[in-house]
């Protein structure tokens, strides 16, 4: 994506990159727009790189991303959670979700980048065990934030839960052939 100069249309929450720190930039401050994908766009202001959720695009002058997903067939009976003739929470709109979560500093989904080594649907809870980059990644908890708003926007999840794990630690070999290639890892 080329650069490009924006003056912000209001008042903005943002989280810096690569710490979380959360900041607010005031409307009217240009910024540079250096990445959007995933609902999310990274900005460059005052020397600093900072992540604007998808829900607050407007502020940058675009339309809010919204993840459109498949619906399930009504279930009979009674599932594990006790709820009757309620809907499954299908799992390839969990994967759609989690796939809309995008490391901050790469232009690569945190799937392909192989951060996620488990998903586990029970009723209506979504399990996801995740890991880092790197141990020290300032921007872990803004990646487990984002996971937990997106799937829970899946239909049917009334819980979701994030395990991050360090172990086994993450390696460039657990990306996608296709993320690798994207940032020239080959």
């Amino acid at each position: 994506m080329e650069r490009k100069i924006i003056l912000v249309n209001r008042e903005c929450p943002a989280r810096l990159v690569p710490d979380g720190t959360p900041i607010t930039i005031k409307k009217d401050t240009f910024v540079t727009l250096t990445q959007s994908l995933g609902g999310a766009y990274t900005v460059l202001i005052n020397g600093n790189m900072a992540r604007v959720d998808g829900t607050d695009g407007d502020a940058l002058g675009f339309e809010p991303i919204v993840l459109v997903f498949e619906l399930s067939e009504e279930k009979s009976g009674d599932d594990s959670d006790g709820h009757s003739g309620n809907k499954t929470v299908l799992e390839s709109n969990v994967w759609k979700a989690i796939s809309a979560v995008y490391d901050p500093e790469m232009p690569v989904n945190i799937v392909d980048l192989g951060l996620i080594y488990g998903c586990k649907i029970t009723g209506h809870t979504v399990v996801i065990t995740m890991t880092l980059t790197a141990p020290a990644c300032g921007m872990g908890p803004v990646l487990v934030e984002d996971v937990k708003y997106k799937v829970g926007l899946v239909p049917n999840v009334d819980t979701v839960n994030v395990i991050l794990v360090l172990d086994p630690p993450w390696s460039r070999e657990m990306m996608t052939e296709e993320a690798q290639l994207e940032l020239g890892l080959f």
